[in-house]
Protein backbone atom coordinates (compact mmCIF):
# COMPACT_ATOMS: atom_id res chain seq x y z
CA UNK A 1 0.00 0.00 0.00
CA UNK A 2 1.70 3.40 -0.72
CA UNK A 3 1.89 5.74 2.24
CA UNK A 4 0.24 9.45 2.05
CA UNK A 5 3.41 11.49 3.32
CA UNK A 6 3.18 15.22 2.03
CA UNK A 7 6.98 16.00 1.70
CA UNK A 8 6.81 18.78 0.15
CA UNK A 9 4.71 19.99 2.93
CA UNK A 10 7.69 20.52 4.55
CA UNK A 11 10.27 21.72 2.06
CA UNK A 12 11.04 25.02 3.41
CA UNK A 13 12.03 23.41 6.56
CA UNK A 14 14.19 21.07 4.95
CA UNK A 15 15.74 23.83 3.02
CA UNK A 16 16.55 25.94 6.20
CA UNK A 17 18.33 22.52 7.37
CA UNK A 18 20.45 21.76 4.29
CA UNK A 19 21.45 25.52 4.36
CA UNK A 20 22.91 25.58 8.01
CA UNK A 21 24.66 22.14 7.42
CA UNK A 22 26.38 23.51 3.48
CA UNK A 23 27.14 26.72 5.73
CA UNK A 24 28.99 24.50 8.38
CA UNK A 25 30.55 22.66 5.99
CA UNK A 26 31.83 25.21 3.95
CA UNK A 27 33.29 27.44 7.22
CA UNK A 28 35.19 24.83 8.47
CA UNK A 29 36.34 23.72 4.64
CA UNK A 30 37.68 27.43 4.78
CA UNK A 31 39.11 27.53 8.21
CA UNK A 32 39.83 23.77 9.67
CA UNK A 33 40.94 22.65 6.11
CA UNK A 34 40.70 18.64 5.01
CA UNK A 35 43.41 16.68 7.14
CA UNK A 36 44.92 15.31 3.70
CA UNK A 37 46.23 11.80 4.66
CA UNK A 38 49.61 10.25 3.21
CA UNK A 39 48.33 9.39 -0.12
CA UNK A 40 47.72 13.21 -0.65
CA UNK A 41 50.88 14.82 1.44
CA UNK A 42 53.43 12.36 0.83
CA UNK A 43 55.61 10.23 3.30
CA UNK A 44 56.50 6.84 3.51
CA UNK A 45 54.93 3.72 3.83
CA UNK A 46 56.39 0.85 5.33
CA UNK A 47 54.82 -2.96 5.83
CA UNK A 48 55.90 -5.65 7.93
CA UNK A 49 55.65 -8.94 8.94
CA UNK A 50 55.45 -10.13 12.71
CA UNK A 51 56.35 -13.75 13.43
CA UNK A 52 53.09 -13.59 15.78
CA UNK A 53 50.62 -11.40 16.55
CA UNK A 54 51.12 -7.44 16.72
CA UNK A 55 50.00 -4.94 18.41
CA UNK A 56 49.19 -2.00 16.80
CA UNK A 57 48.79 0.70 20.17
CA UNK A 58 52.55 -0.57 21.47
CA UNK A 59 53.91 0.28 17.84
CA UNK A 60 52.55 3.52 17.65
CA UNK A 61 53.64 4.46 20.82
CA UNK A 62 57.08 3.17 20.06
CA UNK A 63 57.55 5.31 16.92
CA UNK A 64 56.03 8.21 18.80
CA UNK A 65 58.83 7.90 21.60
CA UNK A 66 61.24 7.53 19.10
CA UNK A 67 60.68 10.76 17.67
CA UNK A 68 58.55 9.69 14.14
CA UNK A 69 55.31 11.46 14.97
CA UNK A 70 52.08 11.29 13.99
CA UNK A 71 52.19 7.91 12.36
CA UNK A 72 49.56 5.51 10.98
CA UNK A 73 50.02 1.68 12.46
CA UNK A 74 47.07 -0.23 10.89
CA UNK A 75 46.58 -4.35 10.39
CA UNK A 76 47.41 -5.15 6.57
CA UNK A 77 45.56 -8.61 5.81
CA UNK A 78 45.65 -10.47 9.36
CA UNK A 79 46.69 -9.49 12.38
CA UNK A 80 50.61 -10.39 12.24
CA UNK A 81 50.73 -8.13 9.18
CA UNK A 82 51.18 -4.32 9.82
CA UNK A 83 51.14 -1.05 7.73
CA UNK A 84 52.97 2.02 9.11
CA UNK A 85 52.66 5.78 6.91
CA UNK A 86 54.24 8.33 8.23
CA UNK A 87 53.91 11.91 6.71
CA UNK A 88 56.96 13.60 6.00
CA UNK A 89 58.87 14.75 9.04
CA UNK A 90 60.00 18.05 9.92
CA UNK A 91 63.62 18.99 8.43
CA UNK A 92 64.65 21.32 10.97
CA UNK A 93 64.26 19.11 14.17
CA UNK A 94 67.62 17.07 13.92
CA UNK A 95 65.90 14.12 15.76
CA UNK A 96 63.28 13.89 12.61
CA UNK A 97 66.18 14.89 10.43
CA UNK A 98 66.87 10.81 10.19
CA UNK A 99 63.35 10.08 7.89
CA UNK A 100 64.01 11.38 4.55
CA UNK A 101 63.45 9.23 1.24
CA UNK A 102 64.10 5.55 1.14
CA UNK A 103 66.25 5.93 4.36
CA UNK A 104 62.92 6.53 6.45
CA UNK A 105 61.39 3.07 5.85
CA UNK A 106 64.78 1.40 7.13
CA UNK A 107 65.03 3.48 10.18
CA UNK A 108 61.31 2.77 11.00
CA UNK A 109 61.96 -0.88 10.58
CA UNK A 110 64.91 -0.52 13.17
CA UNK A 111 63.20 1.66 15.61
CA UNK A 112 60.30 -1.54 15.71
CA UNK A 113 62.87 -4.20 15.37
CA UNK A 114 64.57 -2.83 18.46
CA UNK A 115 61.48 -2.84 20.40
CA UNK A 116 60.33 -6.45 19.20
CA UNK A 117 60.88 -8.46 22.46
CA UNK A 118 62.94 -12.07 22.69
CA UNK A 119 64.74 -10.50 19.29
CA UNK A 120 61.99 -11.97 17.03
CA UNK A 121 63.33 -11.28 13.79
CA UNK A 122 60.53 -8.51 11.41
CA UNK A 123 60.04 -9.13 7.77
CA UNK A 124 60.36 -5.46 6.10
CA UNK A 125 57.43 -6.37 2.88
CA UNK A 126 57.41 -2.99 1.23
CA UNK A 127 59.28 0.04 1.82
CA UNK A 128 58.02 2.89 -0.68
CA UNK A 129 57.90 6.89 -0.37
CA UNK A 130 55.40 8.79 -1.86
CA UNK A 131 56.51 12.37 -2.80
CA UNK A 132 54.03 15.62 -1.73
CA UNK A 133 54.64 16.61 -5.91
CA UNK A 134 52.58 13.30 -6.61
CA UNK A 135 50.10 13.44 -3.84
CA UNK A 136 49.38 17.15 -4.90
CA UNK A 137 48.61 15.94 -8.47
CA UNK A 138 46.37 13.18 -7.24
CA UNK A 139 44.87 15.91 -5.14
CA UNK A 140 43.98 18.30 -7.99
CA UNK A 141 43.24 15.21 -10.40
CA UNK A 142 40.37 13.95 -7.96
CA UNK A 143 39.29 17.67 -8.20
CA UNK A 144 38.96 17.61 -11.79
CA UNK A 145 37.23 14.08 -11.44
CA UNK A 146 34.72 15.05 -9.31
CA UNK A 147 33.50 18.38 -11.79
CA UNK A 148 34.01 16.48 -14.83
CA UNK A 149 31.41 14.03 -12.93
CA UNK A 150 29.43 16.72 -12.31
CA UNK A 151 29.13 18.31 -15.60
CA UNK A 152 28.52 15.02 -17.78
CA UNK A 153 25.59 14.05 -15.08
CA UNK A 154 24.21 17.48 -15.24
CA UNK A 155 24.05 17.03 -18.89
CA UNK A 156 22.59 13.53 -19.31
CA UNK A 157 19.58 14.53 -16.50
CA UNK A 158 18.79 17.89 -18.90
CA UNK A 159 18.69 15.89 -21.73
CA UNK A 160 16.97 12.70 -20.59
CA UNK A 161 14.20 14.49 -18.27
CA UNK A 162 14.36 18.92 -18.87
CA UNK A 163 16.76 20.78 -18.22
CA UNK A 164 15.44 22.25 -14.28
CA UNK A 165 15.72 18.39 -13.25
CA UNK A 166 19.65 18.98 -14.57
CA UNK A 167 19.82 21.84 -11.76
CA UNK A 168 17.84 19.97 -9.24
CA UNK A 169 19.86 16.87 -9.55
CA UNK A 170 23.42 18.81 -9.63
CA UNK A 171 22.43 21.08 -6.19
CA UNK A 172 21.29 18.11 -4.72
CA UNK A 173 25.09 16.15 -5.50
CA UNK A 174 26.39 19.20 -4.20
CA UNK A 175 24.47 19.01 -1.49
CA UNK A 176 26.02 15.87 -0.31
CA UNK A 177 29.36 16.17 -1.13
CA UNK A 178 30.13 19.22 0.52
CA UNK A 179 27.99 18.26 3.59
CA UNK A 180 30.73 14.71 3.65
CA UNK A 181 33.40 16.85 3.38
CA UNK A 182 32.63 19.43 5.62
CA UNK A 183 32.07 16.07 8.39
CA UNK A 184 35.30 15.02 7.51
CA UNK A 185 36.49 18.85 8.47
CA UNK A 186 35.18 19.00 11.38
CA UNK A 187 36.08 15.54 12.61
CA UNK A 188 39.39 16.00 11.15
CA UNK A 189 39.59 12.63 9.81
CA UNK A 190 41.71 11.71 7.90
CA UNK A 191 41.08 12.15 4.08
CA UNK A 192 42.75 9.75 1.27
CA UNK A 193 42.13 7.73 -1.57
CA UNK A 194 39.84 5.57 -0.29
CA UNK A 195 37.61 8.43 1.01
CA UNK A 196 38.02 9.98 -2.15
CA UNK A 197 36.84 6.64 -3.73
CA UNK A 198 33.77 6.78 -1.33
CA UNK A 199 32.68 10.15 -2.02
CA UNK A 200 32.56 9.49 -6.11
CA UNK A 201 30.36 6.51 -5.24
CA UNK A 202 28.23 8.76 -3.16
CA UNK A 203 27.70 10.86 -6.02
CA UNK A 204 27.01 8.05 -7.91
CA UNK A 205 24.05 6.38 -5.41
CA UNK A 206 22.37 10.20 -4.99
CA UNK A 207 22.52 9.96 -8.30
CA UNK A 208 20.59 6.66 -8.74
CA UNK A 209 18.23 7.75 -6.35
CA UNK A 210 17.60 10.89 -7.71
CA UNK A 211 16.93 9.38 -11.77
CA UNK A 212 14.35 6.98 -9.97
CA UNK A 213 12.65 9.67 -7.99
CA UNK A 214 12.73 12.29 -11.55
CA UNK A 215 11.69 9.30 -13.39
CA UNK A 216 8.43 8.43 -11.44
CA UNK A 217 7.84 12.46 -11.45
CA UNK A 218 7.81 12.36 -15.15
CA UNK A 219 5.44 9.60 -15.77
CA UNK A 220 2.86 11.18 -13.09
CA UNK A 221 3.60 14.49 -14.98
CA UNK A 222 2.49 12.85 -18.51
CA UNK A 223 -0.61 11.56 -16.61
CA UNK A 224 -1.54 15.16 -15.31
CA UNK A 225 -0.58 17.34 -17.87
CA UNK A 226 -3.09 19.66 -17.12
CA UNK A 227 -2.43 20.05 -13.77
CA UNK A 228 -0.80 22.82 -11.86
CA UNK A 229 -0.28 20.64 -8.68
CA UNK A 230 3.10 20.47 -8.53
CA UNK A 231 3.92 19.74 -5.38
CA UNK A 232 1.13 17.31 -4.97
CA UNK A 233 2.74 15.01 -8.25
CA UNK A 234 5.97 15.10 -6.65
CA UNK A 235 4.54 13.92 -3.37
CA UNK A 236 2.78 11.08 -4.89
CA UNK A 237 5.96 10.42 -6.77
CA UNK A 238 8.22 10.13 -3.65
CA UNK A 239 5.58 7.74 -1.61
CA UNK A 240 5.46 5.69 -5.15
CA UNK A 241 9.08 5.12 -4.68
CA UNK A 242 9.72 5.48 -0.97
CA UNK A 243 10.10 1.78 -0.20
CA UNK A 244 12.53 1.09 -2.57
CA UNK A 245 14.11 4.20 -1.57
CA UNK A 246 14.29 3.28 2.46
CA UNK A 247 15.22 -0.45 1.08
CA UNK A 248 18.12 0.01 -0.95
CA UNK A 249 19.55 2.42 2.03
CA UNK A 250 19.20 0.03 4.67
CA UNK A 251 20.62 -2.80 2.96
CA UNK A 252 23.31 -1.36 1.89
CA UNK A 253 24.34 0.62 5.25
CA UNK A 254 23.98 -2.92 6.58
CA UNK A 255 26.81 -4.25 4.42
CA UNK A 256 28.69 -0.85 5.09
CA UNK A 257 28.34 -1.45 8.69
CA UNK A 258 30.08 -4.63 8.39
CA UNK A 259 32.67 -3.94 6.96
CA UNK A 260 33.14 -0.51 9.57
CA UNK A 261 33.11 -2.78 12.65
CA UNK A 262 34.97 -6.05 10.76
CA UNK A 263 37.05 -5.33 7.86
CA UNK A 264 39.87 -3.57 9.46
CA UNK A 265 41.27 -0.56 9.70
CA UNK A 266 42.14 -0.05 6.14
CA UNK A 267 38.18 0.13 5.19
CA UNK A 268 36.89 1.98 8.51
CA UNK A 269 37.33 5.66 7.09
CA UNK A 270 35.88 4.53 2.88
CA UNK A 271 32.86 2.99 5.24
CA UNK A 272 32.54 5.91 7.24
CA UNK A 273 32.56 8.14 4.37
CA UNK A 274 29.90 5.84 3.01
CA UNK A 275 27.77 5.60 5.00
CA UNK A 276 27.45 9.51 5.68
CA UNK A 277 27.31 10.00 2.37
CA UNK A 278 23.94 7.43 1.94
CA UNK A 279 22.14 9.64 4.44
CA UNK A 280 22.74 12.66 3.42
CA UNK A 281 21.86 11.30 -0.09
CA UNK A 282 18.91 9.62 0.60
CA UNK A 283 17.77 12.77 2.39
CA UNK A 284 18.38 14.79 -0.32
CA UNK A 285 17.12 12.60 -3.23
CA UNK A 286 13.60 13.00 -0.89
CA UNK A 287 14.22 16.75 -0.39
CA UNK A 288 16.87 18.72 -1.91
CA UNK A 289 15.86 17.93 -5.88
CA UNK A 290 12.38 17.11 -5.17
CA UNK A 291 12.07 20.93 -3.43
CA UNK A 292 13.92 22.33 -6.10
CA UNK A 293 11.61 21.59 -8.64
CA UNK A 294 9.03 23.12 -6.48
CA UNK A 295 11.08 26.59 -6.32
CA UNK A 296 11.99 26.68 -10.37
CA UNK A 297 8.31 26.52 -11.31
CA UNK A 298 8.33 22.90 -12.52
CA UNK A 299 4.75 22.23 -14.30
CA UNK A 300 3.25 19.09 -15.74
CA UNK A 301 2.22 21.39 -18.68
CA UNK A 302 6.10 21.87 -19.27
CA UNK A 303 5.99 18.33 -20.71
CA UNK A 304 3.42 18.67 -23.28
CA UNK A 305 5.00 18.26 -27.20
CA UNK A 306 3.53 18.86 -29.93
CA UNK A 307 3.27 14.74 -30.70
CA UNK A 308 1.12 14.70 -27.60
CA UNK A 309 -1.02 17.53 -27.86
CA UNK A 310 -1.74 16.03 -31.49
CA UNK A 311 -2.88 12.94 -29.63
CA UNK A 312 -5.47 14.58 -27.62
CA UNK A 313 -6.69 16.43 -30.29
CA UNK A 314 -7.47 13.33 -32.31
CA UNK A 315 -9.17 11.90 -29.41
CA UNK A 316 -11.24 14.66 -28.91
CA UNK A 317 -14.98 14.38 -29.86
Amino acid sequence: MTPHIKFMQHRKLAMLFSLILIIVSIASLATRGLNFGLDFTGGTLVELEFPGEANAQDIRQQLDDAGIKNAVVQYFGKSSEIAIRVPPQAQDDQQDAKLVLGQAGRDIFNVVQSATPNGEQLVLKRNEFVGPSFGEELRDDGGIALIVAFGFMMIYIAIRFHYRFGMGAVAALLHDVIIVLGGFSLTQMSLDQSVLAAVLAVIGYSLNDTIVVADRVRENFYDNLDSEDTAGLIDLSLNQTLSRTLFTSLTTMLVLLSLYFFGGESLRLFSVALLAGILVGTYSSIYVASSLLVSLGVLPSHFKTPEIIDEFEDETP
